[in-house]
C-alpha cells in the first residue's frame, strides 16, 4: 500500500533517469511508468524507438531528440526547460541511461545549476549478463570497445593484470575477431556471450576463450552483444614448472618471438604471458 500511496504523489522538478526496458517491454516498472506519465517532455535518442514503448503503454508526452550528435548543442535549450520548474525524463533506446550512452555533458551542466537529479532504476544488460556468469563477486565495466585494433590492444594490456570479471558490449559482427585477440592477449579466460537478452531469440553461451568459437559460428551476428570474461584462470603449478623448463632450455637456441608463439600455443596460455616470463627467466639467468 505504501508504494501505491508514493505513486499518487506529486512528483518533483528535475530532471529523470528513466530505465527502460533492454527488450522485453515488461521489464519496466511501475514508479517508471508513473515518472513517463507525468513528464513533461521526454529526452530520447531515437523518437521511432522510443515511441514503439510509449505507445504500447499509452504515455503522451512531448519527445525531444537528444543523442550523441546533438549532444552538446541542446544542454543549454534542456536546462532553460528544467529552469521553468518542467518534470524532464531521460531515457536512452534501451536500458540505463549513461551506461554507454549520451548524457554526461547535460548531468555535469545540471549540477552547475543546482537541479534535482533523479535516477530510476530498472532493466541493464550489464547486470543481466553478470548474474548469468557467475563468475565473481566484482566486475570492471568497460563499454564499447575501441575500433581500431592498436586502441584495443591498449586495452587488452589494461585487463590483462585486473583480478575481477569484465563486462563490455561489442558489435555482433566484431565477436570474432575479437575472441581471437582476446585468447592472443589476455591468455586462458572464461567468457559469457549474451545476445538478445529477454528478447525472443535470446542467447546465451559460455565456455572458454579457447573453445567458444566453434558455438558463436551457430548464432547470427546482428545487433550488439554483451560479453563477460573472467579474471584470469589459475595456472597449474606443474604446468608453471614444466613451461620454466622449457624456457630455459629453448630460450638460446630459439628467438624470444619464435619461442613465445611456439610455447603459447602448446601451453595455452597468452603470447604476452609467456614473453614476460622469458625475460623473467633470463633476467635471472
Amino acid at each position: 500500500m505504501e508504494n501505491i500511496k508514493f505513486l499518487d504523489q506529486n512528483l518533483e522538478k528535475g530532471l529523470y533517469l528513466v530505465s527502460t526496458p533492454i527488450g522485453n517491454l515488461a521489464d519496466i516498472t511501475l514508479r517508471a511508468l508513473n515518472i513517463l506519465k507525468k513528464s513533461d517532455i521526454i529526452l530520447c535518442e531515437d523518437k521511432r524507438v522510443s515511441k514503439k514503448l510509449l505507445d504500447y503503454y499509452e504515455i503522451k508526452a512531448q519527445l525531444f531528440a537528444y543523442h550523441k550528435f546533438n549532444e552538446k548543442e541542446s544542454v543549454e535549450k534542456i536546462i532553460e526547460i528544467l529552469k521553468k520548474n518542467k518534470i524532464v525524463s531521460l531515457i536512452s533506446d534501451a536500458g540505463t541511461p549513461l551506461i554507454s550512452d549520451p548524457g554526461k555533458i547535460l548531468i555535469n551542466e545540471i549540477e552547475k545549476n543546482n537541479i534535482k537529479i533523479i535516477s530510476i532504476p530498472g532493466a541493464s544488460a550489464v547486470t543481466a549478463a553478470f548474474s548469468l556468469a557467475g563468475y565473481s563477486d566484482d566486475y570492471y565495466f568497460y563499454g564499447f570497445l575501441p575500433k581500431k585494433l592498436g586502441e584495443r590492444k591498449k586495452v587488452y594490456e589494461k585487463f590483462y593484470n585486473f583480478d575481477s570479471s569484465i563486462i563490455l558490449f561489442l558489435p555482433a559482427r566484431d565477436l570474432l575477431s575479437v575472441i581471437k585477440e582476446m585468447r592472443e592477449f589476455l591468455g586462458e579466460r572464461q567468457i559469457l556471450i549474451a545476445k538478445e537478452i529477454t528478447k525472443i531469440h535470446e542467447n546465451v553461451i559460455k565456455g572458454t576463450l579457447d573453445d567458444i568459437l566453434d558455438k558463436v559460428k551457430l548464432i547470427v551476428l546482428k545487433g550488439e552483444i554483451t560479453i563477460v570474461l573472467s579474471s584470469q584462470a589459475n595456472k597449474n603449478k606443474d604446468q608453471n614448472v614444466e613451461l620454466n623448463k622449457e624456457i630455459l632450455d629453448l630460450s638460446k637456441k630459439m628467438k624470444t618471438a619464435d619461442l613465445a608463439k611456439y610455447l603459447s600455443k602448446k601451453f595455452k596460455f597468452s603470447k604476452k604471458e609467456i614473453y614476460q616470463k622469458i625475460l623473467m627467466l633470463e633476467n635471472k639467468s
